[in-house]
């Protein structure tokens, strides 16, 4: 029995050390939608050779800039991926298994961290991204940084079938990136008068540590999940402490 037809889609900037592995690992879907918002390396010619069809808008915020990728897609099932995920070899038959008679509104992918030079222990917790839906039935969110699709209906998580993110190839990128996130929450924290902010400091970072290096065993991962563990709990710290610094300087106004 046949399947959906499927519409890969990925948005871009400047992802050219990422993208060709991302694209590799979906040649297979009937088509791939790719949304750049000005690269100046080779993102748009990768996306080419791997058959994509191309556009550029100028990028405003992650979940409209994502919902217009799926708005150019020519099927209503879609697999929203990032530049920087790399969908496993064996995704691809459990994929198309559920997208026969599909009985969900969509389906939730686990997903592997890259730990700098190792990749997430398979024993380790994984979390569960909704990344593959019918698009008839959902719309991303408007959250500024970690925007997902919601969607009208019942969501199962696809065991067998996860992908990897590969951003944080060294230590160096990942704080920068979490330095970057941080920092843009704030305005968005700012706006919803976040209680208890100095305790939230004090207290959730050391609780986060826990929870990702022996509850999530992150300890199977060896030093690199000791070190994404610390450095998933300064993430924490990061949030609050400028929080905690943008309303004090606030205040001094």
């Amino acid at each position: 029995m046949a399947r959906e037809p499927l519409s890969v889609v990925v948005i871009t900037l400047n992802n050219a050390a990422t993208l060709d592995a991302c694209l590799a690992g979906v040649d297979w879907a009937e088509e791939i939608v790719v949304l750049d918002s000005g690269s100046t390396d080779d993102t748009l010619a990768i996306a080419r050779r791997h058959g994509a069809h191309v556009a550029t808008h100028a990028f405003d915020e992650f979940g409209p800039q994502k919902q217009r990728a799926i708005d150019m897609a020519s099927h209503d099932w879609i697999l929203n991926l990032d530049a920087d995920e790399v969908l496993s070899p064996a995704s691809r038959a459990v994929i198309e298994r559920a997208l026969v008679q599909p009985k969900h509104a969509g389906f939730r992918l686990p997903r592997r961290e890259r730990m700098f030079w190792t990749v997430q222990h398979p024993w380790s917790s994984r979390n569960a991204h909704l990344r593959l839906y019918d698009r008839r039935r959902g719309r991303m969110n408007d959250v500024e940084i970690h925007s997902a699709m919601e969607v009208d209906g019942a969501v199962k998580t696809l065991r067998g079938a996860d992908f990897v993110n590969d951003s944080d190839p060294n230590i160096a990128g990942r704080i920068d990136r979490i330095n970057r996130y941080s920092s843009a929450l704030v305005a968005h924290k700012l706006r919803r008068r976040q209680r208890f902010t100095r305790l939230r400091m004090v207290v959730y970072p050391p609780v986060f540590f826990l929870r990702q290096y022996l509850f999530k065993r992150y300890f199977l991962n060896g030093w690199a999940g000791f070190i994404a563990s610390v450095v998933g709990a300064n993430y924490v710290f990061l949030k609050y402490a400028k929080l905690y610094e943008a309303r004090r300087r606030a205040r001094l106004r």
